[in-house]
């Protein structure tokens, strides 16, 4: 084989295999932690609760329906909150993120100005959702359930960056939600918004 084909395709075989290394090992180190709670069991019961409440044209039906999500809501900001402290003890090393919109293998040693530290950001999440749950902000049950949805899924795409990559996260977002990463952004409380820019640069 020619020499000049041979190196930029072993240099791509390389390249794709320690991304695919360093993903795998990114997935298996945040699902092992995620595995010991019913994190998306509620955030599906959360969401689909939503929905009902919505579409409900009886209103004491739609009060019950909304109290009943209270409950829901609180357990999840409760599972996600200890989830977060779990994940806050993981090494440094193993957290770093990488800013650049592709995944590029070992970024966060390469170039770790473009980096930021997932633990704190899942902190800032865990912080949002808990302030949503207990309504803070004084929302009505519509608003309240628009601004938990946003956090939830801005959560998410959080949890599939630091997997993948930006441009993944936020393809998988609009591809399943039909909401843009910088929707989320939007959408969620002014909190959330500040401490989440201030770390990822978003």
């Amino acid at each position: 084989m020619d020499i000049l084909v041979f190196v930029p395709l072993a240099l791509i075989v390389g390249f794709q295999f320690l991304k695919g290394r360093e993903q795998r090992r990114r997935i298996l180190l945040l699902g092992g932690y995620l595995s010991q709670y019913r994190i998306e069991k509620l955030m599906e019961t959360v969401t689909d609760g939503y929905l009902r409440a919505l579409g409900e044209d009886d209103a004491e039906r739609r009060a019950q329906i909304w109290s009943l999500l209270g409950t829901a809501e609180q357990e999840l900001s409760t599972q996600f909150s200890r989830f977060a402290e779990d994940f806050a003890k993981v090494w440094n090393d193993k957290t770093q993120v990488s800013t650049l919109s592709f995944a590029f293998p070992h970024a966060d040693k390469l170039l770790p100005k473009y980096t930021f530290d997932a633990r704190h950001v899942l902190a800032v999440h865990a912080h949002g959702i808990a302030a949503t749950a207990r309504n803070e902000r004084q929302l009505s049950p519509r608003d309240k359930a628009y601004t938990m949805t946003a956090e939830i899924l801005l959560m998410q795409h959080t949890c599939h960056w630091y997997c993948r990559s930006k441009a993944v996260a936020s393809a998988r977002t609009l591809a399943r939600h039909q909401t843009s990463h910088a929707q989320l952004i939007a959408a969620v409380s002014p909190e959330t918004r500040a401490a989440y820019g201030r770390l990822t640069g978003c």
